[in-house]
């Protein structure tokens, strides 16, 4: 039994020693990284970015998004009326060129529920 508690004695001095060790040589580190003229090169993973970076790149992907979206659905509406890319052209520029709609805005559609929520 005493011969039991002396290797437990020494397995905590161990441990102490060896967390001595860690302390002693985190603490260097830390110094090292306030140092300005220290050139340890320390990992330190991707840069960080900006909330306004973030928020920036989910606008870009939301607008993307968005113009897949309508691109699908002009694809679908001119299939199921029949219309060409041609034909498509000359009705917005027609439109356009009478002033019934313009360049940045949603056309107005009363029929379509989701058009007129979207620009009320």
């Amino acid at each position: 039994m005493k011969y039991q508690k002396v290797q437990k004695q020494l397995d905590e001095r161990e441990k102490l020693r060896k967390f001595r060790e860690l302390d002693d040589a985190f603490a260097q580190a830390l110094r090292q990284l306030d140092d300005p003229d220290s050139d340890v090169d320390i990992p330190t993973g991707p840069p960080v970015r900006s909330l306004e970076a973030l928020e920036a790149d989910d606008q870009v992907a939301h607008e993307r998004t968005q113009q897949a979206r309508f691109a699908e659905r002009l694809t679908a509406l001119m299939i199921e009326y029949g219309q060409s890319d041609r034909e498509v052209k000359e009705l917005i520029e027609t439109l356009l060129a009478y002033g019934l709609w313009e360049i940045d805005q949603l056309p107005v559609v009363k029929s379509d529920p989701l058009a007129v929520a979207v620009n009320a």
